[in-house]
């Protein structure tokens, strides 16, 4: 059965370009905002995982597709949902949903990299338990 994470967010006028909708790149940082808002669901704090485990997540690579445009003060309801949960790496399926209207549809691959050497790292164990689905 797949378990949504839903995260909220209204669209503000910088989010928007010339044309009153908003920008395609900018779903990418909703995107991000509501992976960071599960992972403190999870009880993961990501200055956590940078000072205490030394490692942090960086995007790896995206797939998105686009089939309706959200404007100014709309409200957005992003899900997260993992696809895929790996020993170094988390695939997603995300969506920005406007009231029962599907906008933006995404998959999301991170990877979890030693925080200086920004080379593949090992989710550490206590990371990867509650993030399990």
């Amino acid at each position: 059965m797949r378990e949504d994470f839903i995260w909220n967010a209204r669209v503000y006028y910088e989010d928007t370009d010339a044309g009153g909708i908003v920008f395609y790149a900018n779903y990418l940082k909703f995107f991000e905002r509501a992976r960071t808002e599960w992972l403190r669901a999870s009880g993961v704090n990501q200055q956590q995982l940078t000072q205490e485990f030394e490692v942090m997540f960086v995007v790896k690579a995206t797939a998105v597709d686009y089939h309706a445009p959200a404007r100014l003060d709309d409200e957005l309801r992003l899900t997260v949902v993992v696809e895929k949960l790996g020993r170094a790496s988390v695939q997603f399926i995300q969506e920005a949903w406007c009231g029962d209207r599907l906008l933006v549809s995404g998959k999301i691959k991170v990877g979890c990299v030693g925080a200086t050497s920004l080379r593949p790292a090992a989710i550490p164990d206590v990371i990867l338990a509650k993030i399990s689905v």
